[in-house]
């Protein structure tokens, strides 16, 4: 029970609890790094599993388990705090600090309201989404035995880690977010963000097929396609900086609709 891969499953698990801890704790900005914690140790326990063929049942429930906390309850939680900060209201001047103690409070004031039945904002509501088709999407992966190539559906570390952006530009401080009111107050308008989290969450259990970065070898022919993602991805890095990680996720979406119909074309001309 104890193995390594499963104290590494484990320690994926605590990852995503460290994020919550942190986004409820006035730490929003901190919580991504959490997450990327969860994420290496989420790739290490089953690169040891099959390293040290101890791979089994147990082993795969453990990974659900510690995916839904670290990929489903923790992005939610992130976002649901950051839809309460309403930072288009912030950073419009009408608040003059965007800081750790004040994204602590606000959440808590969200709640009182709720509880008041005095709710004025009903946005972050909408957060909870991202756990709720998490749960389906985990579920739905350990059962289809299609999925053992590529994906169908987006994986719950891809959804999570487009939702990282978020936080990180916060982090960036209030002078930066200040200085760029006029693309900030747009892209974390609550209602722009509540459409985003319907359309993540739909293409968790969606049928859409998506392209697996599990390289058999590491030679270029058969691999064209993740190559080129991983520079792509490499170059929205350096120039998108926080941003970077929401436009690799749709990268990874338009690159997998590509190759779906270049196959599509293919099998049809045979």
């Amino acid at each position: 029970m104890f193995n390594l891969p499963n104290i590494f499953t484990a320690s994926n698990l605590l990852s995503g609890v460290v994020a919550i801890l942190l986004a409820l704790g006035g730490k929003v900005e901190w919580a991504p790094f959490a997450i990327f914690t969860g994420a290496i140790f989420d790739f290490l326990d089953g690169f040891l599993a099959r390293k040290l063929k101890v791979a089994g049942e147990l082993g795969k429930q453990l990974d659900s388990l510690a995916d839904m906390v670290t990929f489903g309850v923790a992005p939610g939680v992130i976002m649901f705090v950051i839809l309460t900060m309403n930072i288009p209201i912030w950073i419009s001047g009408e608040v003059h600090s965007i800081n750790n103690t004040a994204s602590y409070e606000v959440w808590q004031f969200w709640l009182s309201g709720l509880f008041k039945g005095e709710l004025t904002n009903p946005y972050p509501i909408f957060a909870l989404l991202i756990p709720f088709f998490s749960l389906f999407r985990l579920a739905k992966f350990n059962i289809d035995t299609r999925q053992s190539e590529s994906f169908i559906g987006l994986p719950t570390p891809a959804n999570t880690i487009f939702y990282m952006s978020f936080p990180l530009v916060i982090g960036l401080g209030e002078a930066h977010l200040v200085e760029n009111a006029s693309v900030y107050q747009w892209l974390f308008h609550p209602i722009l963000m509540v459409a985003v989290i319907l359309v993540m969450s739909i293409l968790l259990v969606s049928e859409i097929h998506l392209f697996s970065l599990k390289f058999k070898s590491f030679k270029w022919k058969g691999n064209e396609l993740r190559f080129s993602f991983l520079l792509i991805s490499l170059i929205f890095i350096l120039l998108f900086k926080a941003w970077s990680l929401s436009l690799i996720v749709f990268l990874y979406l338009i690159l997998s609709v590509i190759a779906n119909n270049i196959l599509k074309t293919k099998k049809n001309e045979i």
